[in-house]
This record gives C-alpha cells, sequence and structure tokens, in this order.
C-alpha cells in the first residue's frame, strides 16, 4: 500500500504522559524513534521505561520544574539545528461539578494545570524551539472551549483561556520558525472523559447517550488524536498555524444530528 511518510522533530516534550493522551502521543512518538522528555505529576509510566524516555515528575504549574525540563532538553537535545524540538502540552485537570459545589480550589488548580502550565513550558522552551531549524507547539485545548458543557465550567473557562492565550502567543512568535497550533479534541477514551463517565449518576446510560450523538456513532480513541498531534509537529503542516485543529468524530461539525433509526437517509 503506498505510504505518505512525514518528518517529525527528534526530541519532543510531553506532558500528561501519566495517562490519556499524553501517554499516546509519548508511545506513538517512542514507536517512531523520536526522544520524548515526559512531564507529570504521576511516576514514569511503565510502558514509557526505556532510553528513548525520560521522566520529570511534577506539577506543570511549578516554575523550577520547567527550568529542570529544559535543562534536561540541553542535555540530551538536539544536537544540532536540524534535529529539531517539539512540544505537546496535553496535562489537563477536569473536575465535575457546578457553582453550588465548585470551591475556590477547583477553579484555581484548572487553571493552574490547563492555562499557566502550557504557559510556563512555552516560557522555558522557546529559546530552545527557536534554536531549532524545526520546531513545533502544539497545545492541547478542547471543543469546551467554543462550547458549554454541563457540570465543566471550570474546564470549560480554563480551555478557553488557553485558547486565546496561544493564539496571542503564535501571532507574537509567527517570524521565529516555531510552528504553533492548538489541538481541539471533544470526548475520547481517556482519563478526563472516564472520570466525567464515572462520575455521571447512570455510566451506561452517559456512555449510550455520549455515543448515540457522535456522527461517527463512537467516541474516538485517545490513540487517534494522539495522531493529529504527531500531525501538527510534523513537516506536513507547515501551513498550518496558529490554528484550532478539531478532533472530535464529527460532534461539533453541526448542530442537529440524529443517528441511528431517526437519520434520515439521503439517495
Amino acid at each position: 500500500m503506498p505510504s505518505y511518510g512525514i518528518d517529525i522533530p527528534g526530541h519532543v516534550v510531553v506532558t500528561g504522559t501519566g495517562s490519556g493522551l499524553g501517554l499516546d502521543c509519548a508511545k506513538a512518538l517512542i514507536a517512531i524513534g523520536v526522544h520524548v522528555i515526559g512531564v507529570d505529576v504521576s511516576p514514569e509510566p511503565q510502558e514509557l521505561i526505556g532510553p528513548q524516555y525520560r521522566h520529570a515528575r511534577g506539577s506543570v504549574a511549578d516554575e523550577a520544574l520547567w527550568a529542570q525540563v529544559a535543562e534536561t532538553v540541553r542535555e540530551i537535545g538536539p544536537q544540532g539545528p536540524a534535529d529539531g524540538l517539539g512540544f505537546i502540552g496535553a496535562a489537563a485537570i477536569l473536575e465535575v461539578g457546578t457553582l453550588r459545589t465548585d470551591t475556590a480550589e477547583v477553579w484555581r488548580r484548572s487553571w493552574e494545570v490547563n492555562v499557566l502550565g502550557n504557559v510556563l513550558a512555552l516560557q522555558a522552551l522557546l529559546p530552545l524551539l527557536e534554536l531549532s531549524e524545526r520546531s513545533a507547539a502544539v497545545i492541547v485545548t478542547s471543543v469546551d472551549a467554543q462550547f458549554g458543557e454541563e457540570q465543566l465550567a471550570a474546564y470549560s473557562s480554563s480551555k478557553a483561556a488557553i485558547s486565546g492565550a496561544v493564539r496571542s502567543i503564535a501571532l507574537d512568535f509567527a517570524r521565529s520558525g516555531i510552528t504553533i497550533n492548538l489541538l481541539a479534541p471533544g470526548p475520547m477514551r481517556a482519563g478526563l472523559f472516564e472520570r466525567h463517565l464515572a462520575a455521571s449518576a447512570d455510566p451506561a446510560a452517559f456512555l449510550a447517550t455520549r455515543e448515540a450523538r457522535q456522527p461517527i456513532g463512537r467516541i474516538v480513541g485517545a490513540d487517534e488524536v494522539a495522531a493529529v498531534a504527531l500531525f501538527l509537529l510534523s513537516n506536513r503542516a507547515s501551513a498550518i498555524f496558529g490554528s484550532t485543529v478539531t478532533a472530535d468524530g464529527g460532534l461539533t461539525a453541526g448542530f442537529d444530528f440524529r443517528g441511528g433509526e431517526t437519520a434520515v437517509q439521503s439517495s
């Protein structure tokens, strides 16, 4: 079968490698020979242990941690400009609740991890990204940055904030040679969705409802979204800049999808 090759930076920093999308991104990168520096509050994942993976444990909202990560990149990172450096900001926190139940700490944690964590990462890595001939940053936002979702006000607001910030940051550094884009997943069969599912009153009904509203009839896997993140890191995405690429299985393609037996069949 014909193939379509793409070039990926040889070293990529990925946040949230402990689970979900970050873990899938790291696994996909390692599988094609990329050296990954992972960042997560959890210990080094067993699936990633090996010569191509280095783990920095701590909160992405910790400025000192990013100084450590930058030093690790300098130590083991690109040996020359052409080797390339990338960043995938996949770490996120989602807490289910409403204004009746969400404390100030819930809002503070959401904004610190989902917004400040990415800002600190870009600040620390910017000088290193600028030195690379091929460098790219992919910040994971969400379709919730544009659309409200019940019981996720803190999460949705933080994703809207990081989306606005990254668009402006991209413009500020448009001539730097760094490709900067946003990736907006919808629901994925990964950590955040699974926690939202588990917190629902009837998980089985919740899942059935969510799957029925997806035009493709299922919730996409984190590995599928990871493939989009790798594309945005690649040289093939050179015409995409300061943009939000949506990977939601068609969820936001229309406003009134009717699935199953109620769908109107057209010839």
